[in-house]
């Protein structure tokens, strides 16, 4: 491979310099760095950031192709910053077997476009009734570490205290889709004052809560690790700041989505916005974007959730549950943290690559840009503005809420381990 020079780059949004790549790692980064023998890529006012990781996405393959696949979802992510993806298990067959998990980490080998991490089930079939084989999916060549029944709760105590348990013996984390079923039976957005006026399904907020609660007390009894899928309550930020001043080991995400759109878009009643859990009010999203700001939740995951037209193009309540996310994450995260004073790009990266790399256990990635580094890293020109047009993205699907949206930034180079799979903002 050849060496790539990045010069005047803002690494994490600090100084400019230089950075070298030579083969899979980072050579140096320093001011006026020799260029010879190597392609040059000029920089300047550009942030430079690790590669992102999202601990969130859902790839579809295998079984529903329609909406997305490894390499089509790879490929988006690729677009959208990334060099590592953790792949949800609500795949057809459910990812609940080494069988699975290894299938989908080697479609994930074969697209190059980033890394893929499968998650596993928690229970077979994600019907919550019985363990799945979490201990053969850790010894798979897909190494699980990650198990969630995203789409689903796990909403019998003692299967989830049995999860966790198990998970314990190799460092594993039971990520949680906090849904406490019988109260959103029939819901089709929050339950609060819109819904009241719309006469739609109200899905209240202690859904949510109650599981939280529920599931931090369970990680504090056994001395586990629980991790909370898509935060989007304000009450809910309140449980896991409570948690952790009592030590307990549970970390939390946030959507993009969450941090900026609220559901008085669904007056509009455009099933675009109908997503699990549904936008919240304006309070919430303001708590979400401060907890973030100050730590209480960890990280921001896509959910990156692609559907066909048909699933989408209809009336609500027929309509499918999910956004597409990973090609706009970064833009919203910009607007909604960074140019609101919250978060500086070193926050960023630390949300957005250091921490998810953490809570994932996926040690090549979320590193810091230095020498010696694997060269995974992803260059944003900060400055640009430009209108969402879902027509030019790399995704199969096309359920983005931010159509015609202008929203700042964009990924102009994505390096995985020194290749570029972005290159002038357009895959290479």
């Amino acid at each position: 491979m050849s060496k790539i020079l990045i010069r005047g780059a803002k690494v994490l949004g600090g100084e400019a310099q230089d950075v070298l790549i030579d083969g899979e790692t980072i050579a140096a980064v320093g001011a006026n760095l020799d260029a010879a023998d190597a392609t040059v890529i000029e920089a300047e006012g550009q942030t430079l950031l690790p590669g992102l990781v999202d601990l969130h996405t859902h790839l579809r393959e295998p079984g529903r192709e329609d909406s997305e696949t490894v390499l089509t979802g790879t490929r988006a992510a690729a677009s959208g910053g990334y060099t590592a993806v953790f792949a949800m298990a609500n795949t057809f067959p459910v990812a609940d077997t080494a069988g699975v998990v290894e299938q989908v980490w080697r479609l994930g080998k074969e697209s190059g476009y980033c890394d893929v991490q499968p998650i596993g089930a928690v229970t077979v079939g994600l019907e919550g009734k019985q363990l799945a084989e979490l201990g053969a999916m850790h010894e798979s060549a897909a190494r699980v570490t990650v198990f969630s029944d995203d789409g689903k709760c796990v909403d019998d105590a003692v299967i989830m205290r049995r999860a966790l348990e198990y998970v314990k013996a190799f460092g594993g984390v039971v990520a949680q889709h906090a849904q406490e079923p019988r109260l959103t039976e029939g819901a089709q957005m929050n339950e609060g004052v819109v819904s009241a006026e719309l006469g739609l399904g109200g899905w209240p907020a202690v859904a949510e809560e109650s599981v939280i609660a529920r599931d931090v007390l369970l990680a504090e009894h056994v001395g586990s690790r629980v991790h909370i899928c898509h935060l989007s309550t304000a009450g809910s930020v309140e449980i896991i700041r409570w948690a952790k001043s009592r030590g307990i080991d549970v970390t939390a995400e946030v959507t993009p989505h969450h941090l900026l759109l609220t559901d008085e878009l669904v007056r509009s009643y455009n099933p675009v916005y109908k997503v699990n859990p549904p936008l919240r009010t304006e309070a919430d999203v303001l708590a979400l974007r401060e907890a973030l700001a100050d730590g209480t939740i960890d990280i921001v995951a896509t959910d990156h959730a692609p559907h066909p037209h048909e699933d989408k193009d209809c009336e609500w309540a027929a309509a499918a549950m999910g956004m597409v996310g990973l090609e706009t994450a970064l833009s919203v995260v910009q607007q909604t943290m960074v140019e609101t004073g919250l978060l500086d790009w070193a926050g960023v990266a630390e949300r957005m690559s250091f921490a998810p790399a953490r809570i994932g256990g996926i040690p090549n990635h979320g590193r810091p840009v230095s020498a010696g580094e694997p060269a995974n890293l992803t260059l944003v020109d900060t400055s640009y503005r430009g209108v969402v047009d879902p027509a030019h993205f790399a995704s199969r699907s096309r359920n983005t809420p931010y159509e015609g949206r202008e929203l700042p930034g964009r990924v102009t180079h994505t390096f995985l381990r020194g290749r570029a799979t972005v290159v002038d903002g357009k895959l290479a």
